[in-house]
Parts: C-alpha cells; structure tokens; sequence
C-alpha cells in the first residue's frame, strides 16, 4: 500500500484523545509546543446540537433501545463498546477479555463514571503489603503534586477525612445524599461498614468562565452539554486549541504504527484515513501514545522494523503482559419503604452516586488479598429504554395479579418506581505475567491492521474476593430491610464475577520499571527501548488500585508532559 506522506513536521504526535492524550495535549500546546492529535473516531462536541443527546426523552431513539454505535444506547455519548463492527478481536480458548473501546474526539472520558479517586500510598508499594506483584518505581509523594493541579484544574467534589490510604484532594461541595442513599447509609451504620460522600468530578461550584454547573439532570453518560462534567474534549483539548496554540487534530484516523529510522528512534506515526481508506503518514520528533493500554500495546507490536523485531518498546518481550481489570460483581434489591413515592417532584442529583464505601477491613484477617469500594445506585432519574425492572415479579413478592397492560400497567410502573437500590463492587486484581495480549497474525480489522488476541483468567484471589462482595451486599440489603433480586451466584458461577474487560479500567501493558528487561517504560513513561517514545494512558501502571484509573492517567500524564518539556529544553528528545 502506498502510505501518503505529510510533509508537515509536528514537535510533538499524540495518539489518543481521552484522558492522557487530552491532558497531554494541553500541557504540551501551553508550552509553546506544535502538537498533532491522532484520534481513531470522530469530532465530538456535546455542546453541538447536532450531536447533543443529553435532555432527550428515550422515546425519541427510532431503534426503542438498541443501538448501532453505542453499547449503552442511543443516548449514551460513547460512539463504540466492546463489539465494534469491522475491528474484532480475539481470545484464546478459555479467555473471554472483554475489549471496549471508544471511538471519539475524548475517547471513554465521554461515557465513563466520573468516580475520581486517587491512589494512596499503599497502592504504590502493594509488594511490601502482601508480597504479590511488585511495587511501582515511585510512591505517592511523587504523584501527590500532580494530583493536586488536576483537582483544581478539572474540578471534583468530595470531602477530606483523612483516610490513611484514600487521600484527601481539592474538593467541591459534595450533593447531599438522596433518598435511596439514605437507606444505605443507615444500613451500613447497622452493618458496621463506612459510608462517605463520593468523590466525582462534576463542578458543583463555577470553577472558570468556560465551564457551566451541574444542574441535576443526571445525565453524565450522555457528556455534558455546558461543561459542568469532566470529559477530555471539552475540559482539556478545546481549552488547548485556544489563544493561538498550534494544535491540529486528525480524527477518523486508525493508527498503525509508530515509525522509526535507523537509530530505532521514532519518526511519525501512520495511519489509515477512515473517510477515504487510504493510509497516511505524518512526522514527529516526539510521539505520545495514550491510545488505551491495550490499544497502545497493539500499535507497538505492530510497529516492528529491523531495530525493534518483536515490536517498539518490547526488547523485554513485555508489551502486552501484565494487562488486569478491576473485579465487579453487582446485586440489586428492592426497599419496600420507597414503594408508592409520589412521582411529580425532581430528585436532584448528579448521574452517579452520591455516596460510596472505600475499602474498609484488614485483609489479613481475610481469605483474599487487596480490596474493593462499594458503588451505589437507584433513585427516580430518568427511566430508561424499558422499566429497568420487572414489576410483575415485584407484584409476585406480594402476591398480587401479574401481566397486565394499559392503565393497569402504568399504575404498577409507578407503585415501584424508584424503589430498586443497586450496589457495585469493584476491586484490585492481582496483574499476573500470564494474562497478556498479543498480535494475531491471522485476522485483521477492516482497515488491514493486525488485531490483539487475549489472554485473561482470574485467579482464586478474585473469585473469593467477589464472593465477599456478595456477602457484603446481603449483609447490607439485611440490615436496610430490602429484599434482595435475583439468586446470589455461588462457586459455580465463579461468584458471579464480570468477565475481564468488562468494567473497562484495564491497565498495566506497558508497566514503568527501572529494570530494562522487567519493564517497558521508566517511570516517566519514556520507551527504554526508544527515548523520544512515551506512553500517557494506564498501560504504565504497575498495578490497579481498588479505584478508578482516570485520575491518576491524568495526574501521571501532567508529569510526564512536564518531564518532556523538561528534556526537550535540555535537548536531550
């Protein structure tokens, strides 16, 4: 294939244009940088009208609930999921790797939870706690300043408690708990389990005259059409493309790789144009991949030449091992108390929980090691495609008529809407050299690239942690007198675990060392292998916490722009 060159030549190529690709993208242009951002979807703005989906009633879908681009819905904002048309990938027998992806101007920071947890000092240096795994090449000292910048940067509510291992920030005035929030709280006072307000980042205060404040609609999965929620297009890279700043965006733009010259040194990226399927190559002194761990994992593998045989950045035959998710396990019940609510009146909120439980007991006195935070829904938001429940075998519980239509079925509807509270577990896995991904060099996407086959089992360490998850939640729908759905999975169903993937905060492909023939990055992001190469998204990470990665792939990614900058004055990239 003929590969059109751009003669253009960009200080430096950013691959990815989600959390680290957008923070990188505007730390770099605010330093006087010429910046060229690769992403892999299109242009997106939620403030658009034309792709604005936020305040549309689920009626107004003309497919009634399924979708082609979105895995959660017409109204979701991320163009993408785990199944994608003409990019597949594949799994080893006995794996079921769950891969999403999202293909936009933002990337996953469109759809994601907003939960924006730091890491605290345990989770740098999990091998001094229990011996398993290994510990990062920095501690949380070193990351703490960077943290602190992104909290007044994008702004996160919360409250500071002085928990030794889920630091304190810059926060926001949290929302007050609603009324199913409530009912947890009280039931996890009787249980003996914390419960502290969440730690999002919705502005619930004006932080700057670019942004708006959240006003309660509920609907941060649908991106925020003033601002008021953190997604990377609209916080980072549309900040970035302002006062003059020399940042060209190349969307619908499907890397393949990473070019190098004679040296091994990096010299552009290619890429195959989605519009007209032609492929395309521009030029760079320094390219930043934060394409997603795995994505970025593949776009190295497939950048192999007489320098780099097994791939850029892999003379330690590590890219790609190490990948691990978080564990989850969800359970939902029904609280006769919120039976029969009246429905004409607003109950604010933001779109996600008010409150959560971190991690709260010793596992020394447990079966399993490492932890995992409660998550918490319910509510009366917006119904979605659907009831998001059954009434009939809410009716069967009382032993009342089931079936129905009509009159008689909006008026159950109503008996038991907003009575149904859900709880999430998700936990820290244990990263294991033997859960990979790879090239396979026998199936290609549509574009002609080489896709990643997967290699992902849990251990016993996860299984048994989930089972806690389980007891945990039993526990707690005991004690606030709700009636738990569905039957607990037991050891036949693994407890229930998600299949890896599934709760999309996969990390560690690419993991940091100081050890060349352990790791694949130093602990600035930078290839060992190729000096002008860095890697911005949670492919370095070391190991997942029990939280949200978003947080530290931006806190990380800031100190890695500012190390880059750094070299770049000293000439040494």
């Amino acid at each position: 294939m003929q590969i059109i060159e751009n003669n253009e030549e960009f200080d430096v190529i950013i691959v990815g244009s989600g959390a680290g690709g957008g923070m990188a993208t505007k730390v770099l242009s605010e330093a006087g940088l010429k910046i060229a951002v690769v992403e892999a979807g299109p242009f997106f703005d939620p403030a658009d009208p034309d792709q604005m989906t936020q305040m549309k009633w689920s009626y107004e879908s003309p497919r009634r609930g399924s979708s082609i681009h979105r895995a959660f819905g017409d109204f979701d904002a991320a163009y993408g999921g785990w199944d994608i048309d003409g990019e597949p990938y594949t799994n080893h027998e006995d794996s079921n790797f769950r891969w999403f992806r999202s293909r936009m101007l933002g990337g996953r920071t469109n759809h994601w939870g907003r939960i924006s947890l730091r890491f605290g000092p345990k989770d740098f240096k999990r091998y001094d706690q229990d011996g398993l795994g290994d510990n990062w090449p920095i501690g949380y000292e070193d990351v703490k300043p960077y943290y602190d910048k992104v909290d007044k940067l994008i702004g996160v509510f919360g409250t500071n408690e002085g928990l030794p291992n889920d630091p304190d920030g810059y926060f926001l005035p949290p929302p007050k708990p609603r009324l199913h929030e409530l009912f947890y709280i009280s039931g996890a006072q009787k249980a003996n389990i914390p419960v502290y307000p969440s730690r999002m980042s919705m502005l619930t205060k004006r932080i700057n005259n670019e942004r708006g404040i959240c006003f309660y609609c509920g609907q941060c999965s649908r991106s925020c059409s003033v601002y008021a929620d953190f997604s990377a297009g609209s916080c980072l890279i549309f900040p970035a493309q302002k006062n003059g700043r020399q940042v060209k965006l190349f969307v619908n733009a499907m890397v393949r790789a990473v070019n190098t010259n004679d040296e091994g040194r990096a010299t552009g990226v290619s890429f195959v144009n989605k519009d007209d399927r032609k492929e395309y190559s521009i030029k760079g002194k320094t390219v930043v991949l934060a394409a997603s761990a795995c994505s970025t994992a593949r776009i190295l593998l497939n950048s192999k030449s007489a320098q780099h045989p097994e791939g850029l950045g892999n003379s330690s035959g590590l890219v790609g091992r190490y990948v691990h998710d978080s564990t989850g396990a969800s359970r939902a019940a029904f609280l006769p108390g919120l039976m029969n609510r009246k429905t004409n009146y607003n109950e604010d909120g933001v779109g996600g929980m008010h409150v959560y439980t971190p991690w709260w007991l010793d596992n020394k006195k447990l079966d399993f090691p490492r932890g995992y935070h409660i998550e918490v829904w319910g509510g009366m938001g917006m119904p979605s495609y659907g009831f998001g429940f059954n009434p009939n075998d809410l009716n069967k519980h009382f032993n009342l008529p089931v079936g129905g239509y009509g009159n008689d079925l909006r008026e159950d509807v109503k008996k038991y809407y907003g009575s149904i509270v859900g709880f999430g577990g998700r936990g820290e896995s244990i990263p294991q050299y033997n859960n990979y991904c790879e090239i396979d060099e026998s199936t290609v996407d549509e574009w002609g690239i080489p896709v990643l086959k997967f290699n992902y089992q849990w251990t016993d360490y996860e299984k048994k942690q989930v089972k806690h998850m389980h007891d945990t939640f039993e526990e707690l729908f005991d004690a606030m007198d709700a009636i738990p759905l569905g039957e607990k999975p037991g050891a036949d169903q693994d407890y229930g675990i998600a299949a890896p993937g599934l709760i999309i905060h996969e990390v560690g492909t690419t993991r940091m060392g100081e050890n060349k023939k352990k790791s694949v990055t130093n602990e600035f992001q930078q290839l060992h292998d190729a000096d002008n190469v860095f890697i911005a998204d949670a492919g370095p990470f070391v190991s997942q916490a029990d939280k949200n990665p978003t947080w530290t792939i931006l806190a990380l990614s800031w100190r890695m722009s500012d190390y880059i900058i750094q070299e770049i004055k000293k000439q040494n990239i």
